[in-house]
């Protein structure tokens, strides 16, 4: 869950986020390594009025200065390919939810059981009870057992709209007319957030993802209890 004045990224909730993050700071200390080397460097041009004739006309300064930016893009692409691999990894997954954006709320429908779907909309602030977050909490949360593959279906009836919750890692478009797909697996229970991260139209803002992760026994007695209501 973001707090407020926040700089950095929520804490990560699955493996794949895991992974961006350690990515992240992979790439952020080679970026502060080159500002701290560029900065050196224009503050030494700036501050002495001396010239080193072999900086002016060097062919060896030429072939580092070429070189060792394209080693550092390795160095980056490398490690960013495999998590990207990884996002698209999806093997034998346990459970199979199809989320559909509509104007302005997400319906699921759990295509492992035979009558198990339910729409999610956002709860009005007059509604909220203690401990709830505005415009975060929904009527109904898409509950998934923890450290099970879950498969996301994911599509739109009228607009784009994009379902994404950051503390798991994903971010999957909603396209009308196509079906995209994304994974995760969730590391521990708890309750994750997310938003639509596609403008789709004037309640974009208020059409929350809200996912609950608990214990496989739990949402087996979750989902018996939703099959009998239904």
């Amino acid at each position: 869950m973001a707090h407020p004045t926040q700089l950095g990224f929520q804490d990560a909730a699955s493996p794949v986020m895991e992974e961006l993050l350690h990515f992240h700071d992979h790439a952020l200390v080679i970026v502060f390594l080159i500002s701290t080397l560029v900065l050196y460097i224009i503050i030494a041009m700036v501050s002495t009025k001396l010239t080193n004739k072999y900086i002016l006309d060097s062919q060896v300064i030429e072939i580092v200065w070429t070189i060792l930016p394209a080693v550092i893009l390795v160095l980056i692409a490398l490690p960013s390919l495999r998590i990207l691999y990884l996002m698209d990894e999806i093997n034998d997954p346990h459970l199979t939810i199809k989320a559909m954006g509509h104007q302005w709320y997400w319906s699921y429908e759990y295509t492992d059981y035979e009558d198990l779907g339910f729409d999610s909309y956002m709860v009005p602030t007059q509604d909220l009870t203690p401990g709830q977050f505005r415009l975060l909490e929904t009527d109904h949360r898409m509950v998934v057992p923890m450290e099970s593959p879950v498969r996301v279906l994911v599509s739109a009836e009228d607009v784009l709209h994009s379902w994404a919750v950051p503390s798991l890692g994903v971010k999957m478009d909603a396209v009308p007319g196509r079906l995209n797909q994304t994974a995760f697996i969730a590391s521990r229970p708890g309750v994750f957030y997310g938003q639509c991260s596609e403008i789709c139209g004037a309640n974009h803002s208020f059409m929350p993802i809200v996912v609950e992760a608990v214990p496989l026994e739990h949402f087996e007695g979750w989902s018996s209890l939703m099959l009998e209501d239904a």
